[in-house]
């Protein structure tokens, strides 16, 4: 069995080797960052092996910080590939939140397990900068009535997180960082230099 420790450093290399990719010049990235850092966590993780990895790395994460859950999730597309394998591998429920509700069917916007009060939720993310996608999946699994135990991510690319999390008292932590990784942390939109 391999340590957190071990485990972090295997999933820190694919990521580095799989899904890094340095550019010549800064490109905007989903909070409106900007960055020469592309971390590209679905293509480094797109072999089963690599994913079941992480997903076990993020497990270990979880159990450190004492966040026990009964479902594991969040906004999809960056929790889904999470959600579902820490939810087989862990023997839990899984769920994503959807961008926007579809405006037919039953127009959920929670799909997967049924969240509500006595339900304990980590939610799970791949590659965190300010935050603004794991903060608004746990804003809408709060108004479900569910417990947010905790939230883990592949990579934080910032400090911008943690803190928000830690207002309400909820455990954050990624598995990587950007010093893991050897990048420049993403600060309000500039890249430190």
């Amino acid at each position: 069995m391999l340590t957190l420790s071990d485990l972090k450093d295997h999933v820190g290399r694919i990521v580095r080797d799989k899904g890094l990719t340095r550019l010549p010049e800064p490109v905007q990235l989903r909070s409106g960052a900007m960055s020469q850092d592309f971390v590209d966590a679905k293509a480094a993780l797109a072999e089963g092996d690599d994913l079941e990895r992480a997903c076990r790395a993020m497990l270990e994460v979880a159990s450190d910080m004492g966040a026990e859950f009964d479902a594991v999730g969040g906004m999809t597309l960056g929790a889904d590939q999470f959600s579902h394998v820490m939810a087989v591998l862990d023997g839990k429920r899984w769920f994503v939140v959807r961008k926007a509700t579809k405006g037919r069917g039953t127009d959920k916007r929670v799909e997967g397990a049924a969240l509500g009060e006595g339900v304990r939720v980590l939610l799970v993310e791949d590659v965190v900068t300010l935050g603004g996608s794991v903060r608004e999946a746990y804003e809408i699994v709060r108004q479900t009535g569910a417990t947010v135990a905790g939230v883990v991510c592949l990579v934080d690319r910032s400090d911008a997180a943690g803190p928000y999390f830690a207002a309400d008292k909820v455990p954050y932590q990624a598995v990587l960082t950007y010093r893991d990784l050897g990048i420049d942390p993403v600060r309000e939109g500039l890249v430190r230099s």
